[in-house]
């Protein structure tokens, strides 16, 4: 047998570890993070044409050598995606609300523990298989109780010389003592109850021996000694509460019969007197030497906010815990090093005002969009893709068809929709003669006649009818930054006004509303009227910048923008010039 698989050879080895005497780093095992996965995600408050472009680039980067690539988005979708997902029997890409790298990503989730009952020889023999220098104790439900520290249990071990007569106290039970020997226990009585004993080691004469038992109280007294059956049988008749018999010795029947009588436990242990008495005091159970005070991390709780914590804390290791307070993983403080390789591509936009939550902590691969260019900086080249083409659709079906890939039917469907969303059937002012190009091949591909699935996708379903009005001017909403100033702009296609005048006075009430949550100098809705290619232009701000739009005002924050249908290329330039008008005046 492998003397370090035995409780004593574990709790020596533990001891070598800690001050050095054996090979390699103690630290917290630790698990590989998964860095296969490229994320392909459109921007916040998603259309349809990011939604269609999410899954159709993540397709392509699949069929060209990135199996890592996965569809998400970090908004809900509404009925008009919900219709052509249905339509070309195509899952919704998975929702990710935040991609920067939380504590989750970093931690050890396969979490070494003992429970509360368990000895400290358990412990340490744990924590020398596995090179741990803290474990945490978890009762049954996996909760945390307190951390174990090697340097703490040392200091129990190896008392300093002020503190040698603690170190006869040993808190345990008989079984607790007999299970950590390893030993065979002869005569137990009441053998479960924790007690305060005191440890003596029977290795003089009896003379001396007798003198030293009148200063202890005997019951609580456990007696080491060897084949000194005269020590032996004086600690019987004295009601010593244990008898500890070391180097595996016999013990006679009649001393035996004798602690019977007595009401005194026998305990045989297989080791010498001395190993026998250092591993006597591993016998106490963790709960009375565990650290109480550590500070926990939820498994969300942002990695930047938790190295802030933790490196100015003086723990050495953390517990991660879930929602219900349940023990998930372990994070120590060289977890905080580790590199979280998460990966993103961007597709129908390229600022990070509208990105996912977090993405600029993480590594943007590629962008491909059809948007102005926003202010977004990456520390390496990409690849960025930006065309100035009516959707973000035409640029991915473009890449199936220049690079010669196989494009399966569902997916030229899919981009079929969302480029047919964006120009409005090529009615858009943003339409160019390639996306009429691509569009043709996309109905050759899919098999469906674009005009007949556009009448089909903008009766699928209205905002205004199916949305509260929080809702309804949040849902397709994006925000800019122009001279440092922030505003959003919405957009809602309907076939017709008829819901807008309504529910118009609900709508400015929740923009304004929405203005005042974000803290944007304005917030602007554009209605759509996708059939007679005309909308309206509903502004919540400010005074100086409301009143120098110079459309028809039909009714106060209400503009008629005949033949405007564009956010992007009419209305956007319209709105930052005039916010630059207004904020020169300022000036």
């Amino acid at each position: 047998m492998n003397p370090d698989s035995r409780p004593q050879g574990k709790l020596l080895a533990a001891q070598r570890g800690r001050f050095g005497l054996r090979g390699g780093s103690q630290a917290l095992a630790l698990a590989p993070f998964d860095m296969s996965e490229v994320l392909v995600i459109g921007h916040r408050n998603p259309d349809t044409d990011a939604i269609c472009s999410a899954i159709g680039y993540a397709e392509f980067k699949r069929r060209t050598g990135l199996p890592g690539a996965v569809a998400a988005r970090c908004g809900e979708t509404n009925d008009r995606i919900d219709f052509v997902l249905r339509s070309f029997g195509l899952p919704a890409p998975r929702f990710v609300a935040d991609v920067s790298p939380k504590v989750r990503d970093v931690m050890q989730p396969h979490v070494f523990s003992v429970a509360p009952p368990a000895t400290v020889a358990e412990a340490l023999g744990l924590m020398d298989a596995h090179n741990l220098r803290v474990l945490p104790v978890l009762d049954e439900d996996r909760r945390c109780h307190g951390l174990l520290s090697l340097f703490k249990l040392s200091q129990f071990l190896f008392p300093a010389t002020h503190r040698l007569i603690d170190s006869r106290r040993m808190l345990s039970s008989v079984q607790g003592v007999a299970t950590t020997l390893g030993g065979e226990l002869l005569v137990a009585h009441e053998a479960a109850v924790e007690e305060d004993l005191i440890l003596m080691i029977g290795a003089m004469g009896l003379e001396s021996f007798a003198e030293r038992l009148a200063n202890y109280p005997h019951e609580r007294l456990l007696v080491v000694v060897g084949d000194r059956w005269d020590i032996q049988n004086l600690a019987i008749r004295e009601h010593v509460r244990v008898l500890l018999v070391t180097g595996g010795l016999q013990v006679e029947a009649k001393t035996v019969e004798a602690a019977r009588r007595n009401r005194v436990s026998v305990i045989s242990s297989p080791h010498d007197t001395a190993t026998t008495a250092a591993l006597c005091r591993a016998s106490l159970a963790v709960r009375h030497v565990l650290d109480e005070q550590f500070l926990t991390f939820r498994e969300d709780t942002p990695l930047a906010q938790a190295r802030a914590t933790a490196l100015t804390a003086s723990y050495q290791a953390f517990p991660v815990v879930d929602d219900d307070g349940r023990t998930v993983g372990v994070l120590s403080k060289s977890d905080f090093l580790k590199k979280v390789d998460r990966r993103l591509i961007l597709v129908d936009h390229n600022e990070l005002s509208q990105a996912v939550q977090g993405a600029e902590l993480v590594e943007i691969l590629e962008i491909i969009d059809h948007h102005r260019i926003g202010s977004l900086t990456t520390p390496q080249p990409i690849l960025f893709r930006n065309e100035p083409v009516g959707s973000t659709s035409t640029i991915v079906a473009d890449c199936f068809f220049r690079h010669g890939v196989e494009l399966p039917p569902p997916i030229a469907g899919l981009l079929l929709a969302g480029l047919v969303s964006d120009t409005l059937n090529l009615t858009s002012p943003t339409t160019t003669p390639h996306d009429a190009e691509v569009l043709k091949r996309l109905e050759q591909v899919a098999g469906v006649n674009a005009r007949e699935f556009t009448d089909k996708l903008f009766a699928s379903g209205s905002l205004l009818t199916s949305k509260s009005a929080p809702q309804a001017v949040a849902t397709d909403c994006k925000e800019y930054v122009e001279d440092g100033i922030a505003f959003s702009v919405a957009q809602i296609e309907e076939v017709g006004f008829d819901q807008f005048w309504r529910r118009k006075d609900e709508l400015l009430q929740a923009l304004e509303a929405y203005r005042g949550q974000h803290a944007y100098r304005f917030a602007a809705l554009l209605v759509t009227d996708v059939v007679r290619a005309s909308s309206l232009l509903m502004v919540a701000g400010e005074n100086a910048l409301v009143g120098r739009i110079d459309f028809p005002e039909l009714q106060p924050g209400v503009f008629e923008l005949r033949d405007v249908v564009s956010r992007k290329k009419q209305l956007l330039p319209y709105l930052t010039h005039l916010l630059r008008q207004a904020v020169g005046r300022e000036a």
